[in-house]
């Protein structure tokens, strides 16, 4: 069993783990953040991180109605620009909380005024230390260079706050249920579509809202494990040209939750299966496209989440079959220092 695998499975205890403490570690956190009144939410993060910071961002506008926007880590560290981010929240999120950019931008948010929380899985870590606040993300140590158990457990710390902030108890239900269904999700098999990816050259992952993040981290997987090119759209601008190259041998797959996107999706792969039938959609709304079996959690946050687990499941097999190790993806590393 490779470590990518093993540490996919321990993902239900992971996301278990860490809402055991929620009570304690994040709804003071979030008591905080609700004080603090912000206007605005700023995300600083790289690589995996940032795709949990892009499920972040949809969530937070969904649930709270605040704007939420990338920062730039680059700002910080190679620029050195001061920011006025009085009025402004800031989550940095990061698996190992020792990128020096990360760290840079997190100060200079903290120094121009902005409340930060650090959602790492190492604490102590420099990036911990640099933040007003720190959640332990609790994904336990991560040994495989794809980041699996860290992004979930990233986002299910961001959505736990998100739902003390809010007092959201439709979300809080859906968190306390998570660990026995993403359970279910991990034994979800997707890999029928293994020959068909395995002869591509590229492929597209398509989703919208909350989706669109697990489309691009999907496509990083795919990438970093396989060696195959993969692209991440939002379905809303497949049609913008990126259609243009979809043919016979270039899938796609659709991330598709129980959400008000969930149609609009559909009717996109419904529209791109005459140029390809290798079509794949999370969703039994279509009738032509190839379903891909999902658990409805009984949230759409938790819905789009879920559909992450059959993938990761899915592209280490991927790996595999394609002669490859999903352990040791050529010329990665583990922690990745950026400046």
């Amino acid at each position: 069993m490779t470590l990518m695998r093993q540490e996919t499975e321990e993902i239900p205890a992971a996301v278990a783990r860490l809402l055991s403490s929620a009570p304690e570690t994040i709804a003071p956190v979030a008591a905080a953040f609700r004080a603090f009144d912000p206007h605005v939410v700023v995300t600083i993060a790289r690589g995996s991180s940032d795709h949990a910071a892009y499920f972040l961002k949809y969530a937070i506008e969904l649930v709270l109605g605040l704007p939420v926007a990338s920062q730039g880590p680059s700002i910080a560290s190679i620029f050195g620009a001061p920011m006025k981010m009085g009025h402004a929240a800031a989550l940095a999120v990061s698996q190992s909380g020792a990128s020096a950019d990360i760290v840079a931008m997190a100060k200079t948010a903290r120094a121009g005024g902005a409340l930060t929380a650090a959602l790492v899985n190492t604490v102590p870590s420099p990036l911990a230390d640099s933040c007003a606040y720190t959640l332990d993300i609790a994904a336990g140590e991560e040994q495989a260079v794809a980041a699996t158990k860290s992004y979930v457990n990233s986002i299910v710390a961001g959505l736990s706050l998100i739902a003390y902030w809010a007092n959201d108890k439709p979300l809080k239900t859906a968190l306390a249920n998570l660990p026995e269904q993403l359970e279910k999700a991990e034994a979800l098999d997707w890999s029928f579509m293994l020959e068909t990816v395995s002869n591509a050259q590229s492929l597209y992952t398509l989703g919208r809202g909350p989706t669109m993040a697990i489309a691009a981290e999907a496509a990083l997987k795919c990438k970093e494990t396989s060696v195959l090119h993969a692209e991440a759209y939002s379905s809303a601008e497949m049609l913008h040209g990126p259609v243009s190259l979809v043919n016979r041998d270039f899938p796609v797959i659709a991330f598709a939750a129980r959400d008000a996107a969930e149609d609009s999706i559909v009717e996109i792969i419904n529209g791109v299966i005459p140029k390809n039938p290798h079509c794949y959609i999370s969703s039994d709304k279509s009738a032509d496209a190839i379903q891909l079996p999902f658990i409805a959690t009984g949230h759409p946050l938790t819905d789009a989440l879920a559909l992450i687990v059959p993938f990761y499941r899915f592209v280490e097999q991927l790996s595999l079959h394609r002669g490859l190790d999903p352990d040791k993806p050529a010329a990665l590393k583990k922690v990745t220092v950026t400046r």
